[in-house]
């Protein structure tokens, strides 16, 4: 019997450890889920004959240690900055790893280390990351194959509430860690490639910048670019290609109302403010603008970033309780995690709510002499709570991945991203019994 375990029973992980739990029996599998919440492993275990929960704490050198080797595969769902130190053991006790997030600078150097131990780890499984690699990847492959040359590539994703759930003016809710949306491209420079030229977007600026992509039955998105779409061209094969753009979908709307606070730095996490413990909404606000004792909170944002009074964005700081003098309740909090407080008590999912992951492609390519384009896209709605969209699309390629490994399937040593044929078109395969497919639609080129 192999041993399956997974550190962190969060909430992408629960569609994960069901596929586990389901497959655990054909597959002769014995299913460990890992948690600091004992509670919460146990309730996603659920009693299952072939799985266990047990309190785990990743920072304990030692416990960590004694699962990975008892392990035949590894899955870390733990929070990213954690995963290093997971994959570096499992590298020196030769344990195949998977995870959903982003391959770091730190594992990266891991690279060398993991294929001389001929062990695989397998990063940015789940949905972006994940997800977008491999869609893309099996149409870049066949128009290539057909002797195209590709000329442009563009990618969206979007977490998003599902329409039948979307009652108010922001057209969002949070269906993942709200505090990534909050801190959303202010990490670093925003590059990418447009018409052979090199393009960057500051971050005061990126929320202005946006593109808009019309999705058959679901409407208008619109759409900001990624940190760096520039990091997959080699990957992708595609370094000479004079457009390529990787942006995150939002409603229309939402991007020029987000700016505001862009604009004021309510969303700037490298500092504490003072005196929030007595702060209320609308003092937090007025913190950001110039000080005048005649004119309101209202009239110096209108004037300071040239918004009317009857715009959709006043309605929707409105709506959000921005100019209400509703306490803040924190201390020693910085600007970010101030708005971040504010938002969840208006953007949380209700009970009934569904989530939507929206993903697009477009691939420009010339073919014998014809310049064509080709769109593909996936809508996907979660069942539930628990059963989300998010968790769907992240846990599935994830469990889908661990087991290629343990059957064998996936054998190439070293830190990985599934973009190799022979890991993306088995797990895309498995996938749309599961509802992730995706749709086409070609048509004339129309350039960037």
């Amino acid at each position: 019997m192999q041993k399956v375990v997974l550190f962190g029973a969060g909430l992408s992980s629960s569609v994960l450890i069901d596929y586990l739990l389901e497959n655990a029996a054909k597959e002769d599998w014995k299913i460990r889920v890992g948690d600091m919440n004992l509670a919460l492993a146990q309730k996603k275990v659920n009693g299952h004959e072939l799985g266990e929960a047990f309190e785990f704490n990743v920072t304990n050198s030692i416990q960590r240690l004694n699962e990975i080797s008892q392990a035949d595969i590894v899955i870390s769902m733990l929070p990213a900055h954690m995963h290093v130190d997971v994959a570096k053991e499992c590298i020196a006790l030769k344990k195949p790893m998977v995870t959903a997030s982003y391959v770091s600078d730190a594992m990266q150097e891991l690279h060398e280390e993991a294929i001389k131990a001929g062990v695989t780890i397998m990063n940015e499984i789940g949905v972006d990351p994940g997800i977008d690699h491999m869609s893309a990847m099996r149409v870049l492959d066949e128009i290539r194959e057909n002797g195209g040359k590709m000329l442009q590539f563009e990618s969206f994703t979007g977490g998003l509430v599902a329409p039948e759930s979307d009652n108010n003016p922001w057209n969002y809710k949070f269906t993942w860690n709200p505090r990534n949306v909050v801190l959303a491209g202010s990490g670093g420079a925003v590059k990418f490639k447009q018409e052979g030229l090199y393009k960057f977007i500051p971050y005061h600026q990126l929320f202005r910048r946006t593109e808009i992509v019309e999705i058959p039955e679901y409407g208008r998105f619109e759409g900001y670019a990624n940190r760096d779409s520039l990091k997959y061209r080699e990957a992708y094969g595609l370094n000479d290609i004079p457009t390529i753009y990787r942006g995150t979908f939002r409603r229309p709307g939402f991007c020029r109302a987000w700016d505001v606070f862009v604009k004021l730095g309510a969303t700037d996490d490298s500092y504490i403010m003072e005196g929030t413990e007595n702060m209320t909404h609308r003092q937090f606000l007025n913190s950001f603008l110039a000080y005048n004792i005649t004119d309101s909170v209202e009239l110096k944002l209108m004037h300071y970033l040239k918004i009317e009074i009857d715009s959709d964005i006043m309605y929707k700081l409105t709506w959000l309780g921005m100019f209400d003098e509703t306490p803040i309740g924190l201390v020693n909090a910085t600007p970010a995690q101030i708005l971040q407080h504010i938002l969840e008590k208006k953007w949380q999912m209700e009970e009934h709510d569904l989530d939507m992951i929206v993903m697009y492609h477009l691939f420009g390519y010339e073919l014998n002499g014809e310049k064509r384009q080709r769109e593909s896209f996936m809508v996907i709605k979660g069942d539930d709570k628990v059963h989300t969209a998010m968790a769907k699309t992240v846990g599935l390629p994830v469990g889908i991945a661990a087991k290629m490994i343990l059957t064998g399937k996936i054998t190439k040593p070293g830190v990985l991203i599934p973009i190799a044929k022979e890991v993306y078109n088995p797990v895309l395969d498995e996938l749309e019994h599961y509802g992730v497919v995706f749709k086409e639609k070609v048509g004339e080129y129309r350039g960037y």
